[in-house]
């Protein structure tokens, strides 16, 4: 912008540059300057986000609380601590943007009758509100409660005999890849395999070492998986080059801590049987009973668990199995009944539900959920799924954002 005199020069050093909260935490006035700030656009009338103001108020004390000495002593707290303060920085970065950006609109259209420039600024001014206006919103959509937590998957062979246990092998590398390119540590608790390499059925625990935040954790990404995998191509068992399709299920539940007490086991309510572990046709790889089946009489959960060395081992990673179950179970009940935000997740633990499609021969994948389409299942089967899940996500927060519009904010 030109200059036109000292007087509109020093009237548009009003205008600030907009920062964001990491240069204001470095500040010593930077809360006191943010509530200001907050304070007045609600006196004004310009800030309809109460929201937004509590999550800034939370801001403020979680950071008040990490400054505090006395909380080095306790490393837990200050993980909850910094995994809250990251969620939160989004919706007050957003939020000290708008309020930021409607403020300088208003001081230059003050102005605009003094200086033509000040007209021009003022309107450039406000066609950014409604965007920022958007970008606070999408930062106001509730997450998922569990998208921090760690997760266990179970895929198991479906329709489709040899070839659906391929496949679900095939489903198997898939995920254990993708958490190499995620930085995830994988660990097989239990697999019963077929004699041409195939997975009947396994178990499989995925852990984020540090998220450094709800968007980072295993859950927010593979919550989608849930459901039925379709495959067409070719079996490597057909002799005459006939296109089969088979199908594989996966079953995604975040795990519970230990130390959790969102579910209760009471003891007298399972059934543990002890038995010798086998491999592969049935052949005895020990001839201790170290293997161990869990059954939970009220819901008839079942659980069997071998493949760790003792029956010990063998029971406590079961018992970690049953408590996702169960909190998955009980999640699901609960969004029946009230139809909340999280519906979508928990119904794709429904065993009947076809969410995605691989094509060998066209090299093709399609998730029937979002009608996402690509010629990359080479790649997608190498762990390359960002792409898939990224189009769940998008999804899912696209009907989030609807849903939080229409009951207000």
């Amino acid at each position: 912008m030109a200059e036109h005199g000292s007087t509109s020069q020093n009237s548009m050093n009003s205008i600030r540059p907009v920062p964001s909260p990491h240069h204001a935490a470095d500040r010593p006035d930077a809360a006191t300057d943010l509530a200001d700030e907050t304070a007045k656009a609600t006196a004004q009338g310009t800030d309809d986000f109460p929201a937004a103001r509590a999550a800034e108020k939370e801001y403020a004390d979680i950071e008040r609380k990490m400054a505090d000495p006395a909380l080095a002593s306790d490393p837990d707290a200050i993980r909850r601590l910094g995994q809250r303060h990251s969620d939160l920085e989004p919706i007050v970065e957003a939020h000290h943007h708008l309020l930021r950006l409607t403020e300088d609109a208003r001081a230059a259209r003050e102005l605009a009758g003094a200086d033509a420039d000040f007209a021009a600024e003022a309107r450039r001014l406000d066609a950014q509100i409604p965007q920022a206006r958007q970008r606070l919103l999408h930062a106001l959509i509730p997450r998922d409660p569990d998208d921090i937590r760690d997760v266990i998957m179970e895929i198991k062979a479906g329709t489709g005999g040899e070839e659906a246990a391929l496949f679900a092998a095939d489903l198997l590398r898939m995920y254990t890849r993708y958490a190499e390119r995620r930085g995830w540590k994988t660990e097989i608790q239990s697999m019963s395999g077929t004699s041409l390499g195939g997975v009947k059925d396994a178990q499989i625990a995925f852990h984020a070492p540090h998220p450094a935040s709800a968007k980072d954790g295993v859950w927010a990404s593979l919550k989608y998986e849930g459901g039925v995998h379709r495959v067409q191509r070719v079996p490597v068992t057909d002799t005459q080059g006939r296109i089969q399709t088979s199908a594989a299920g996966v079953y995604v539940f975040p795990e519970i801590d230990d130390d959790g007490d969102e579910v209760e086991i009471d003891p007298k309510d399972l059934r543990i049987d002890t038995f010798q572990a086998s491999g592969p046709g049935g052949q005895g790889v020990n001839t201790t009973y170290s293997a161990v089946r869990i059954t939970h009489l009220p819901t008839g959960i079942v659980v069997s668990m071998q493949d760790q060395r003792s029956q010990i081992q063998n029971r406590a990673a079961g018992m970690r199995i049953l408590r996702s179950r169960l909190i998955a179970l009980k999640r699901e009940q609960e969004a029946q009944k009230a139809a909340d935000a999280r519906k979508s997740q928990v119904l794709n633990l429904d065993r009947s539900q076809r969410i995605r499609t691989y094509n060998f021969p066209e090299n093709r994948i399609v998730d029937h959920r979002t009608g996402f389409k690509a010629y990359n299942l080479d790649q997608v089967l190498a762990g390359d799924l960002d792409a898939v899940i990224e189009s769940d996500i998008q999804a899912d927060e696209a009907e989030r954002l609807s849903t939080q519009a229409a009951q207000g904010r």
